[in-house]
């Protein structure tokens, strides 16, 4: 081999590890940018659940409240339009977040919740019934009262589900 060549080949090599070098840090620096924007990914979508499964858990309550206080007033007198009024937004505030919830929750988050769900529909579709004077058999202020006792323990199962998925630990 001659002098040239030589200089010709440690000249390539040099330039060839430098560009070998530079596409290294390249690699590394966009991996960098992946795992930063995969770590801002979830954080966020953690920070979504947590507000949905707040406000679901919020208004399952109220609904649940709403419909016992509903109760006492049928107990006492005719429901007035406010009364009616109070109802329907603590119900149509549950559904909203429901539904909101079916679309970004796991389904260990979903199963409860769909229990829960059902069970305050169900005792709403009953309230319903026994303003409107149409009560089904066995339907009664107190056969409503008990079920709608019954919905707590059942928000409290829904609750404990959300807070495992946010990775909040504890008893419920």
């Amino acid at each position: 081999m001659t002098a040239v060549a030589i200089a010709v080949t440690g000249v390539a090599g040099t330039l060839g590890a430098a560009l070998l070098t530079q596409r290294g840090a390249e690699r590394a620096k966009r991996r960098e940018l992946e795992l930063g924007q995969a770590f801002q990914e979830a954080r966020e979508n953690l920070a979504l659940r947590r507000d949905c499964y707040t406000r679901l858990y919020r208004d399952a309550r109220q609904f649940a409240t709403a419909l016992n206080r509903h109760l006492l007033v049928l107990g006492a007198r005719t429901p007035g339009e406010d009364d009616v009024r109070a109802l329907e937004e603590a119900k149509d505030a549950h559904r909203n977040h429901w539904s909101e919830t079916l679309m970004i929750a796991p389904d260990a988050v979903i199963a409860p919740g769909d229990t829960a769900n059902q069970a305050l529909t169900q005792v709403y579709a009953m309230v319903k019934r026994l303003e409107q004077g149409n009560a089904g058999s066995g339907e009664t202020l107190r056969s409503a009262a008990e079920a709608q006792d019954g919905l707590w323990p059942l928000i409290k199962v829904m609750r404990h589900a959300m807070r495992q998925d946010l990775g909040v630990s504890g008893e419920f």
